[in-house]
């Protein structure tokens, strides 16, 4: 976990709208405030958006199993929210390049952080683990003065 700073190198901050592909940042953003089923919800929402940043179809195994790895970290920033934090608000996808971010906000207190130590064996509390391998980088971003927090993880594009 990212412990010195809220945002990752090159990270260029919120961004409104989604640009057209090819054209620098692509952002998605889906409101979970209200919603019914939110982890397949943010799943499929995910889904689309890999589809149309030509992440899917996959033409090999290495570009699927990257987008079945974005798809897991999805369910589990948004499952945490779910089990932890009062449920997810919103869930924003962007690509810049070759990384792709997903940020789950909620109005949870709490500090995600991986089971230590982690044994596979156990039952739950496998959820911040799984981010912490299978992402570039992750962290925690507050807002003084608001409650709760935005989880965000990077996950490298397939090549």
């Amino acid at each position: 976990m990212s412990t010195t700073r809220p945002y990752s190198p090159g990270d260029h901050g919120p961004e409104s709208g989604e640009r057209p592909a090819g054209g620098g940042r692509q952002v998605r953003r889906l409101s979970l405030g209200d919603a019914s089923g939110v982890v397949p919800l943010a799943r499929d929402f995910t889904r689309e958006a890999l589809h149309a940043w030509g992440w899917l179809p996959a033409s090999s195994a290495d570009r699927r199993a990257a987008a079945e790895d974005v798809l897991l970290v999805v369910s589990e920033l948004v499952t945490n929210a779910c089990l932890h934090a009062e449920g997810p608000d919103e869930l924003t996808v962007s690509l810049d390049g070759k990384v792709l971010r997903l940020e789950v906000t909620d109005r949870g207190a709490g500090q995600p952080a991986p089971r230590t130590p982690h044994r596979a064996g156990r039952p739950g509390g496998h959820g911040m683990f799984i981010v912490q391998r299978l992402c570039m980088d992750w962290g925690v971003v507050r807002t003084p003065g608001v409650t709760g927090k935005t989880v965000w993880a990077e996950l490298n594009a397939p090549a």
